[in-house]
């Protein structure tokens, strides 16, 4: 009997054993080829006729560039298609000089993106158009003012007869949680170098301090004049009248006097539009026409080679010189899985460093990040300096949408920097900050609390108590060697004597134009127009470009945070967005170099 008993239940178990390893055959099996479709859209190649109009929909969310797919997002079915900029501008110019390509229709349906990507955007566009025998031309129901302003350069605005355009200047809006830690009890300890480094102030302030207010208003106009000047020039206007329709708000007036003034160029529903390209392709209706879209574009030409340029010979790609691209984009981080983080982006660093390709011709930073640690951003100052050193070779920088405080740290040692127009950079400053909740857990909740120690500074730093003056004292000398680094920093890679760093510093932050003007930055343009500016600076006749780091997806790896996953799936997203910003001030350092978040509209 009782070895009966045995045997059925080894033989449950066996059952029980077979079907969990068959489910997680199965279960690998499916994200195998989740993972194999994800790639595989990649590497198709799609056909590119003779007469093709490239097609740019120009909505939803562009990022920085294309992150690996995950195997979670796959799963749970969040996968996003996200546009990419390094994509987009990337096509456009190549399609510029494609005698298959006749002309760009972009659909404008709003875009989320930085002002410095759509300059960027507006950018290429209007060196296509620049190309012989080609031309562009855009349809919206409804133009938001930032995809006016990408395809301000268009041969042809189309509008929806009933559709309209935003046109309102520019805004920024700063959140401030003082309040909020009243009530709360808490109370936050800030110590800080810089009398315009403001990113502490939403924590101790209830409203912005005259040097805020200020700096943004000097940057925010000079941004404001970069787009108004620009499509000012695009539209045959005077500056002036750009500020008259932002000031009339014309996205309130009927479509026919937007078409009178000159804001767009012809009205019309997208059927019309669309016959329309089909005119201009040569072709008797919209579905005749040979349209290929960015995505499909780029995987049907090499982005890597820059031979399709005028000035570029075409070669063997073996025989081609290489320019890196090392894309640093998000927070800086000690460590982590996510935006910059001090140690992988110090390792890829150092690997470039150590590569024996002698085709390398020198590297081009990508910065988009408005700071972070102050540790993490001097360990890549240092390993970028390595990269110099050892390699011999230049080093630029191109900065996107924001490269400010640990985001300038990281770019300051570069041969050269680019920025756009619009790009939020400098905010050369430290600040640290310690909360103090004393007044929540004792006075708010009733809870008391009593601390043994050894020394005078045993408990530092505490939550539950307030800085001593002595305490107090030490941290703002600490703070003050973190900034004083920072701008020696500074003034060793721009060849300017530190005092002249430290009158354009004190956490100030600057749009491109004016760092242009002051020596923060040296050139204005794109990322396209910092690689073509290296190689003519090298007097390359044939390169490439390699991008880094690698997207390449470790499905195998991310299998072991599934658990994790699955615990908080079920969290609704108000508890989870609360959640991951309180991990984050976790987990900050307590010394940091970043800039204030602010939304401009």
């Amino acid at each position: 009997m009782i070895k009966r008993f045995f045997l059925a239940f080894l033989g449950s178990m066996a059952a029980i054993w077979m079907s969990v390893l068959l489910g997680i055959f199965l279960l690998i099996a499916g994200i195998v080829a989740a993972i194999g479709s994800i790639d595989s859209t990649g590497e198709i190649k799609s056909d590119v006729k003779s007469g093709s109009v490239l097609t740019l929909d120009l909505s939803g969310e562009i990022v920085e560039r294309k992150n690996p797919a995950k195997i979670a997002d796959a799963i749970y079915g969040k996968l996003t298609e996200a546009q990419t900029l390094n994509d987009i501008t990337a096509a456009i110019y190549r399609a510029a000089h494609d005698s298959r390509i006749k002309g760009i229709y972009v659909d404008c349906s709003g875009a989320m993106a930085g002002i410095a990507s759509l300059q960027a955007i507006e950018e290429a566009i209007g060196y296509f158009k620049s190309r012989p025998d080609k031309w562009v031309m855009a349809y919206a129901d409804t133009y938001t003012q930032g995809d006016y302003y990408t395809v301000s350069g268009a041969n042809e605005i189309w509008l929806n007869p009933i559709g309209a355009v935003d046109i309102h200047g520019l805004s920024a809006t700063t959140l401030f949680y003082t309040g909020l830690l009243d009530k709360m009890g808490v109370k936050m300890q800030v110590l800080r170098v810089g009398t315009f480094k403001s990113a502490v102030e939403p924590y101790i302030l209830k409203d912005m301090s005259p040097a805020s207010r200020m700096q943004q208003e000097v940057y925010m106009n000079s941004i404001w004049d970069s787009i108004k000047d620009r499509i000012a020039e695009n539209r045959g206007k005077t500056p002036e009248t750009v500020d008259r329709w932002a000031d009339e708000l014309v996205m309130t007036s009927p479509a026919d006097s937007l078409l009178a003034d000159g804001i767009v160029t012809t009205l019309g529903y997208r059927h019309q539009a669309e016959r329309h390209v089909a005119e201009l392709a040569g072709k008797d209706k919209y579905d005749d026409v040979n349209t290929v879209s960015v995505k499909d574009y780029v995987t049907a030409v090499d982005l890597s080679d820059y031979s399709y340029l005028p000035d570029v010979a075409s070669s063997k790609k073996k025989d081609r010189k290489t320019i890196a691209v090392l894309y640093a984009a998000g927070e800086i981080t000690d460590s982590g899985d996510s935006g910059i983080t001090g140690d992988k982006m110090t390792e890829q660093i150092l690997d470039l460093a150590d590569n024996d390709d002698s085709d390398l011709a020198g590297l081009v930073l990508r910065v988009n990040s408005p700071g972070g640690s102050a540790f993490a951003s001097e360990q890549i100052w240092e390993a970028l300096e390595q990269f110099k050193e050892r390699t011999g070779l230049p080093l630029y920088v191109s900065m996107g949408d924001v490269a400010a405080s640990g985001g300038y740290y990281i770019s300051c040692g570069a041969d050269v920097i680019y920025a756009q127009p619009a790009t939020l950079t400098g905010s050369i400053g430290i600040y640290g900050m310690i909360p103090e909740i004393s007044g929540l857990v004792t006075d708010k909740l009733g809870v008391n609390t009593a601390t043994v120690s050894t020394n005078s500074n045993g408990n530092f730093p505490s939550l539950l108590a307030p800085m001593t003056p002595a305490q107090k004292e030490k941290m703002q000398r600490y703070i003050e060697r973190g900034y004083d680094l920072f701008t020696r920093r500074c003034a060793e890679g721009r060849h300017m004597s530190q005092d002249s760093i430290k009158t354009i510093a004190e956490g100030r932050v600057w749009d491109g134009a004016t760092a242009q003007q002051i020596g923060l930055v040296d050139r204005l343009g794109s990322l396209h127009t910092a690689i073509t500016g290296m190689a003519a600076d090298l007097g390359l006749k044939s390169y490439q470009v390699a991008t880094y780091p690698k997207t390449d997806s470790k499905w195998w790896e991310e299998l072991l945070e599934m658990e994790d996953l699955a615990e908080v799936s079920g969290i609704d997203s108000e508890t989870l967005e609360l959640y991951r910003h309180l991990h984050q001030i976790k987990n900050a350092p307590r010394v940091q170099s970043r800039m204030e978040t602010i939304v401009i509209k």
